[in-house]
């Protein structure tokens, strides 16, 4: 299967205190990365010690707390995902 896309990892601190997004690193090098490969850009998720702790635990924050504002950014990445695949297998890639 072709690469579906590119997810920026870790592109933003979210203060879990403040709920404030903070730009630790450079912005916007992923998505011209993923202009540059002629793939979609498909979403970013942030640095924050929830996830971390959810993915050393066993118990990703999309289990935990469903609900949550970072939750929905795992299932709007997810959806993006789903699509491209979609798209893929429309356009007659085999998906094994």
């Amino acid at each position: 299967m072709p690469i579906p896309g590119i997810v920026k990892s870790m592109s933003y601190f979210l203060c879990p205190r403040y709920d404030e997004r903070t730009e630790i690193f450079s912005h916007c090098g992923t998505r011209q990365a993923a202009e540059a490969m002629g793939v979609p850009f498909l979403g970013e998720v942030p640095l924050r010690v929830a996830i971390r702790d959810g993915g050393d635990n066993g118990k990703p924050v999309t289990a935990i707390q469903p609900d949550s504002p970072l939750a929905a950014i795992y299932r709007e990445v997810a959806g993006a995902v789903a699509q491209q695949i979609s798209i893929a297998g429309q356009e007659g890639v085999v998906i094994n």
